[in-house]
């Protein structure tokens, strides 16, 4: 890959390597110059040797080059000064080519080392940017932004485990984000990326360039970090200020229509100039108890959705039986003269907040009641796949499917198509409630035309004791 670092060769293993080519270059150029007469001057010997020196400064560096200038240089004096197999010289002017031919081959590997480094530096710069580009390239607000940053490390340095790690102030440390299995003891690696986040590795060993170029990735990881954090908080408020301003707009008009109502019929009541009859005196008092429920219902909609988004939804779970919830849950929904129920009394007993169901059941059958105008609603249950499941069936226009989930959205009512003064809470809040209870609400088309909403529950364990009415 183009960004791997953990190809690039390492000092270490670039010493080994270079070990080998010197000994071996050193031994097959004797051995070829000592079998064929070549009758080579101790001039042209002696270039010949800065061969092996070349290669070893090449790979290995300037201190391998330099060993192997000095190898050369006794092997040369051994096998091509007289007297042969010493390393006594008898003329003067051999001691001056062998004292140039160290010179020649310092200078040599001086070159050679730097030219190589210079270009081991370049290859890896040429690295380091290509990764650093593709971090770079990665939008920071994105949900996986950070774990993408995490993968690049860990495939460019060959690490098995890489991980962003924050201390809280009591010194507990905790992942924030990880790829590759989870690092258990000591990690190979360690830097500090911000305060009380620091990046750690668990793979190979890392030296100098490789520690720099991950203390700069560690920055950018705890970067990337707060950006993430930042782009989520913008999001919750973002949602907040949705949510306020759909409730300035029911306050505008949903809670002002009920209390009107009861305004208007408690002013007639004290006109003093008006006589009611007993008849227009109930009808009006019917109105003002009416608009009151409605009030009521509006607010505790409100408030039941606070308690979700806020996260402070009060759940108490036990075993419950449903046919006593689905009776009580019907006492509060609105009269209807076509609705029936199916709910056995022996079924067994389910795992439940007794009050948060019945809350779920009024407002699904409530919703469907709406919907049925005028035709059958069927309430009925039955058990499924270890759980049981509730349905709540009407036969009205139904739902598109695109639009099944965008129903349970706070203050949804489908492009404000009902005009009965709700707030467009009760599905939200029954799929809050029901994923609070470790139920679920799912919408599905009614056979024939309509909707049905299918309430998934959790059986109550066996040994628990009977459900409280």
């Amino acid at each position: 890959m183009e960004t791997d670092l953990a190809r690039l060769p390492t000092g270490r293993a670039r010493a080994g390597l270079g070990a080998v080519v010197a000994v071996a270059a050193l031994a097959l150029l004797t051995v070829i110059l000592r079998v064929w007469p070549w009758n080579l001057t101790l001039t042209s010997v002696a270039l010949l040797y800065l061969i092996p020196v070349v290669a070893a400064a090449a790979i290995g560096g300037l201190w391998l080059g330099l060993a192997t200038a000095a190898a050369a240089e006794l092997v040369l004096n051994w096998f091509f000064v007289p007297p042969f197999h010493t390393l006594q010289v008898d003329r003067g002017d051999n001691v001056v080519a062998l004292a140039i031919y160290v010179l020649v081959a310092v200078a040599v590997a001086v070159a050679v080392d730097l030219a190589a480094r210079q270009r081991a530096a370049a290859a890896r710069s040429g690295v380091e940017a290509r990764l650093l580009a593709r971090i770079s390239a990665e939008p920071v607000t994105s949900g996986q932004a950070l774990r993408k940053l995490l993968g690049h490390v860990q495939e460019a340095f060959g690490m098995t485990s890489v991980a962003l790690v924050e201390t809280d102030t009591h010194g507990a440390t905790r992942v924030v984000e990880s790829v590759g299995p989870p690092i258990i003891g000591t990690p190979t690696f360690e830097v500090p990326a911000a305060d009380r986040l620091h990046l750690v590795t668990q793979g190979p060993e890392t030296f100098a360039a490789d520690q720099r170029l991950l203390g700069q990735l560690a920055v950018a990881a705890a970067r990337t970090l707060d950006a993430s954090r930042q782009a989520a908080q913008a999001e919750a408020l973002a949602e907040v200020d949705r949510v306020r301003t759909a409730i300035l707009a029911a306050v505008g008009h949903d809670l002002r229509t009920p209390l009107a109502s009861i305004k208007a019929a408690a002013s007639s009541l004290r006109a003093p100039d008006v006589q009611f009859s007993d008849a227009d005196r109930a009808e009006l008092l019917a109105t003002i108890e009416e608009s009151a429920d409605r009030l009521d219902d509006l607010v505790e909609n409100l408030l039941a959705m606070s308690r979700l988004q806020a996260g402070v939804l009060s759940v108490q779970i036990r075993p419950v039986a449903l046919d006593e919830v689905v009776s009580r849950a019907l006492m509060h929904a609105p009269p209807y003269s076509d609705l029936r129920v199916d709910v056995g009394d022996d079924l067994p007993l389910i795992d439940a907040d007794p009050g948060l169901l019945e809350r779920v059941v009024a407002n699904l059958v409530s919703n469907a009641v709406k919907a049925a105008a005028g035709r059958s609603v069927l309430v009925r249950a039955a058990t499924s796949n270890g759980r049981v499941d509730l349905e709540v069936i009407d036969h009205g226009r139904g739902i598109d499917a695109g639009d099944r989930e965008r129903v349970f959205a706070p203050f949804q009512r489908l492009d404000d198509r009902s005009a009965d003064g709700g707030l467009g809470l009760g599905l939200a809040i029954s799929r809050g409630f029901a994923t609070a209870m470790g139920a679920s609400v799912v919408p599905t088309e009614t056979v024939g035309g309509g909707l049905t909403m299918t309430v998934s529950l959790p059986l109550a364990p066996l040994e628990s004791p009977g459900a409280a009415g």
